[in-house]
């Protein structure tokens, strides 16, 4: 799809130009094929580096998404029960009253511990046994599963250790080894090596986005203590080479489409099955849309990832409004997302970090909206569109 491939270029080159961005990327998958590769601006201000194909960017909670993931291939294969204790397979994880989170409070943001450590500091973050020690210790806000809160950072620990603790292997590598690999990802990092540093697009903060994520409510700054959640933080060295699973993944938009393509294929791309299709239904059903007590609004979610559909009931519009898109945005305006209906993959990632009010002007929204105008309009689109309409039906 050229054509395609040129609309989404021509809308990168817009936001540029207007001052509107300052570098990214955007790739798109479709039946598993890969149709939009588009890149635009400078990659580093202070060098003059140009985004190419193959920068990397910190891509924040657009992590989350990978990291559910993993915990859903080993749900697969009969080695994690989502109703299951967390501290079965984290005895540690019991103390201080969370004995009854399950394993999917902890996909859904309702385990209670949203708020990161009180001692918390970057050197801590890149220290994997001292933040789930920290964790572990915890004491629950509220009662487990009684209230949603984003957790924006603990999430990653808590479903990255349950991983650890069930498979053996540090999530970075099984990530590596049972996402990435079957599914020839080369460009998604949970800690760089020293070879990806000048791959790296350093991270800008407009000032309108640190103000709205460090709002001055207690427990907003308690899940994003402001001495941790900033650009600065994140461009340190020894962060980028920390596994830091709830927001510090590196990656390319490619890697995020990619991976995504696989959930938009229901678990299968390219030969290699890495889920079942009815795990890929399960996973991606709606689990609440209650109000999340950090952002005050609601939040559509499924078991690790947000939901398409209504903005009015909490949904991320950017990934479409059918309500069976699914995926993860991050702090600043990245984003991924499955679209099953369409079997669209999609990634965007970028080095400005900023808030836009209304949704629908952000990067990822405008780039997803022409992709899906473009394949909703051609003949091919609304042929493969009424065919996967039909076998979905069928199911």
């Amino acid at each position: 799809m050229p054509e395609l491939n040129d609309l989404v270029q021509r809308v990168l080159d817009g936001l540029v130009a207007s001052g509107a961005e300052i570098g990214l990327q955007a790739a798109a998958y479709v039946d598993g094929e890969l149709v939009v590769d588009t890149w635009a601006g400078v990659a580093d201000e202070a060098t003059g580096r140009r985004v190419d194909g193959e920068t990397l960017f910190t891509s924040w909670s657009t992590t989350k998404g990978f990291v559910a993931t993993c915990l859903h291939l080993l749900a697969d294969h009969g080695l994690v029960e989502y109703d299951a204790p967390v501290a079965r397979y984290w005895p540690e994880f019991a103390a201080n009253g969370k004995g009854a989170v399950t394993v999917r409070h902890a996909l859904t943001h309702r385990s209670g511990i949203p708020q990161m450590p009180e001692c918390v500091t970057p050197e801590m973050m890149a220290d994997w046994e001292a933040m789930c020690g920290a964790i572990a210790a915890l004491q629950p806000l509220w009662a487990p599963g009684t209230r949603v809160a984003y957790h924006a950072w603990t999430f990653g620990w808590i479903v990255g250790e349950i991983v650890r603790r069930v498979d053996g292997r540090p999530l970075a590598q099984f990530a590596r080894e049972e996402l990435c690999a079957p599914l020839h990802i080369t460009s998604f990092y949970l800690g760089i090596p020293e070879s990806a540093e000048e791959r790296i697009a350093p991270l800008r903060e407009e000032s309108a986005a640190a103000a709205a994520s460090m709002a001055a409510e207690t427990l907003a700054r308690r899940v994003m203590p402001p001495s941790v959640t900033t650009a600065e933080v994140m461009n340190r060295p020894d962060l980028r080479r920390a596994s830091i699973p709830g927001g510090g993944g590196i990656m390319n938009a490619r890697a995020i489409a990619r991976h995504y393509a696989m959930l938009a294929c229901h678990g299968t791309l390219d030969g290699a099955q890495l889920l079942s299709a009815d795990r890929v239904d399960l996973i991606r059903a709606m689990q609440t849309d209650a109000i999340d007590m950090v952002f005050g609004g609601r939040a559509r979610r499924a078991l690790g990832y947000h939901l398409g559909g209504s903005a009015r009931r909490g949904a991320d519009v950017a990934m479409g409004r059918r309500g069976g898109e699914f995926g993860h945005g991050g702090k600043g305006g990245s984003l991924g997302f499955a679209d099953p209906e369409r079997r669209l993959g999609f990634g965007l990632t970028k080095n400005l970090m900023k808030y836009d009010a209304d949704p629908r002007r952000s990067a990822a929204y405008l780039v997803a909206e022409r992709i899906r105008g473009y394949l909703d309009a051609s003949p091919s689109g609304r042929r493969r569109f009424g065919l996967m309409t039909s076998l979905l039906k069928r199911r």
